[in-house]
This record gives C-alpha cells, structure tokens and sequence, in this order.
C-alpha cells in the first residue's frame, strides 16, 4: 500500500499510549488499531483533526506516501 501510516512512530514520541490516545479522540480502541495498522481504508477528517490535536502535530507526520515498485 503506498500510503504508510505513521501513528505509532508520533504516539511513541509523544509517550502515548493506544488506550490513553482513544480516550482523547474519542474513538474505538478497535478503529484506533484498525487506522494504526493501516488497514483502514478512509479516514474522516474530523478523526485525522482529533488525533493531530491529541498529539500536537500535523497531518503530514501521520500520513506517508511511499512509491511502490
């Protein structure tokens, strides 16, 4: 897939954890894991704003395109 979620990598930086980032945007521990993993296959942008504001940072350090071969 050539967008690459980097939800761990901004929750690892931030000493966040699954649990305590669902509680804040108030989301599913199940959906959180669903995006984290990056088996989603769309995200609102009410969802993308809640968890950029969570962990103080910008769509772009979450969201990734990679080229595939």
């Amino acid at each position: 897939m050539p967008i690459v979620i980097n939800l761990d990598v901004m929750m690892a930086k931030r000493k966040m954890s699954l649990n305590e980032l669902a509680q804040k945007v108030d989301l599913t521990l199940a959906n959180l894991s669903i995006f984290k993993t990056g088996k989603a296959k769309a995200v609102r942008f009410s969802t993308l704003e809640s968890i950029c504001e969570a962990l103080d940072c910008q769509p772009g350090d979450l969201l990734e395109f990679r080229k595939e071969d």
